[in-house]
Protein backbone atom coordinates (compact mmCIF):
# COMPACT_ATOMS: atom_id res chain seq x y z
CA UNK A 1 0.00 0.00 0.00
CA UNK A 2 0.96 3.43 -0.45
CA UNK A 3 0.59 6.44 1.01
CA UNK A 4 0.19 10.23 -0.36
CA UNK A 5 0.78 13.13 2.02
CA UNK A 6 0.35 16.41 -0.25
CA UNK A 7 1.14 20.02 1.53
CA UNK A 8 1.94 23.88 0.59
CA UNK A 9 -1.80 24.64 -0.33
CA UNK A 10 -2.93 27.89 0.53
CA UNK A 11 -4.52 31.31 0.21
CA UNK A 12 -2.34 33.14 -2.80
CA UNK A 13 -3.35 36.51 -4.60
CA UNK A 14 -3.78 36.81 -8.71
CA UNK A 15 -0.07 36.52 -10.29
CA UNK A 16 1.28 34.97 -6.89
CA UNK A 17 2.77 31.47 -6.45
CA UNK A 18 2.30 28.45 -4.51
CA UNK A 19 4.64 25.13 -4.37
CA UNK A 20 2.88 22.47 -3.73
CA UNK A 21 4.98 18.85 -2.36
CA UNK A 22 3.89 15.04 -1.93
CA UNK A 23 5.59 12.31 -0.44
CA UNK A 24 5.00 9.18 -1.35
CA UNK A 25 5.65 5.91 1.43
CA UNK A 26 4.82 2.32 1.65
CA UNK A 27 5.04 0.16 -1.16
CA UNK A 28 6.80 2.74 -3.48
CA UNK A 29 8.86 0.02 -5.60
CA UNK A 30 6.18 0.02 -7.95
CA UNK A 31 5.64 3.31 -8.85
CA UNK A 32 5.67 4.28 -12.23
CA UNK A 33 4.33 7.96 -12.64
CA UNK A 34 3.09 10.39 -9.87
CA UNK A 35 1.11 13.66 -10.86
CA UNK A 36 -1.51 16.18 -9.59
CA UNK A 37 -4.68 16.88 -10.38
CA UNK A 38 -7.47 19.40 -9.33
CA UNK A 39 -11.01 19.63 -8.59
CA UNK A 40 -12.80 23.06 -8.93
CA UNK A 41 -16.21 24.15 -7.36
CA UNK A 42 -18.79 22.88 -9.82
CA UNK A 43 -16.06 21.12 -12.45
CA UNK A 44 -14.91 17.35 -12.37
CA UNK A 45 -11.68 16.33 -11.47
CA UNK A 46 -8.92 17.41 -14.21
CA UNK A 47 -5.66 16.22 -14.95
CA UNK A 48 -3.12 19.22 -14.12
CA UNK A 49 0.46 17.34 -14.64
CA UNK A 50 1.85 14.22 -14.41
CA UNK A 51 5.48 12.99 -14.57
CA UNK A 52 7.14 9.64 -14.84
CA UNK A 53 10.40 7.90 -13.39
CA UNK A 54 11.88 8.56 -16.73
CA UNK A 55 11.62 12.22 -16.61
CA UNK A 56 8.77 12.59 -18.67
CA UNK A 57 5.84 15.32 -17.79
CA UNK A 58 2.74 16.09 -19.42
CA UNK A 59 0.55 19.09 -18.37
CA UNK A 60 -2.91 20.35 -18.67
CA UNK A 61 -3.27 23.18 -21.66
CA UNK A 62 -4.82 25.44 -18.89
CA UNK A 63 -1.46 25.56 -16.90
CA UNK A 64 1.35 25.41 -19.43
CA UNK A 65 3.88 27.86 -19.48
CA UNK A 66 2.75 28.42 -15.46
CA UNK A 67 3.27 25.00 -13.50
CA UNK A 68 6.23 22.96 -13.59
CA UNK A 69 6.25 19.66 -12.18
CA UNK A 70 9.80 17.84 -10.81
CA UNK A 71 10.34 14.87 -8.87
CA UNK A 72 13.19 13.10 -6.45
CA UNK A 73 12.78 9.46 -6.99
CA UNK A 74 15.18 8.80 -4.50
CA UNK A 75 13.03 10.65 -1.69
CA UNK A 76 9.78 9.57 -3.74
CA UNK A 77 8.67 13.43 -3.66
CA UNK A 78 6.91 15.29 -6.77
CA UNK A 79 6.85 18.84 -6.21
CA UNK A 80 4.70 21.16 -8.30
CA UNK A 81 5.56 24.66 -8.95
CA UNK A 82 2.52 26.89 -9.48
CA UNK A 83 3.23 30.50 -10.73
CA UNK A 84 1.01 33.36 -12.67
CA UNK A 85 -1.90 31.52 -10.15
CA UNK A 86 -6.20 32.58 -11.65
CA UNK A 87 -8.76 32.50 -9.83
CA UNK A 88 -9.66 29.59 -12.18
CA UNK A 89 -7.09 28.04 -10.83
CA UNK A 90 -8.99 27.75 -7.44
CA UNK A 91 -9.37 24.12 -6.24
CA UNK A 92 -8.17 21.41 -4.53
CA UNK A 93 -5.45 19.14 -5.42
CA UNK A 94 -4.41 15.82 -5.14
CA UNK A 95 -1.52 13.85 -5.24
CA UNK A 96 -1.59 10.49 -7.45
CA UNK A 97 0.10 7.57 -8.02
CA UNK A 98 0.22 5.09 -11.18
CA UNK A 99 1.82 1.58 -10.56
CA UNK A 100 0.68 -1.63 -9.82
CA UNK A 101 -2.39 0.03 -8.20
CA UNK A 102 -3.61 3.92 -8.00
CA UNK A 103 -3.49 5.53 -4.85
CA UNK A 104 -4.27 9.38 -3.72
CA UNK A 105 -3.74 11.79 -1.69
CA UNK A 106 -6.24 13.89 0.30
CA UNK A 107 -5.97 16.91 -1.12
CA UNK A 108 -4.73 20.33 -0.07
CA UNK A 109 -6.74 23.87 -0.95
CA UNK A 110 -5.70 26.36 -2.96
CA UNK A 111 -7.23 29.46 -2.88
CA UNK A 112 -6.53 32.38 -5.69
CA UNK A 113 -8.08 35.69 -5.04
CA UNK A 114 -8.69 38.47 -7.64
Amino acid sequence: QVQLVESGGGLVQAGGSLRLSCVASGSIWGINAMGWYRRAPGKQRELVAVITTGGSTHYANSVKGRFTISRDNAKNTVVLQMNSLEPEDTAVYYCHSQGYNDYWGRGTQVTVSS
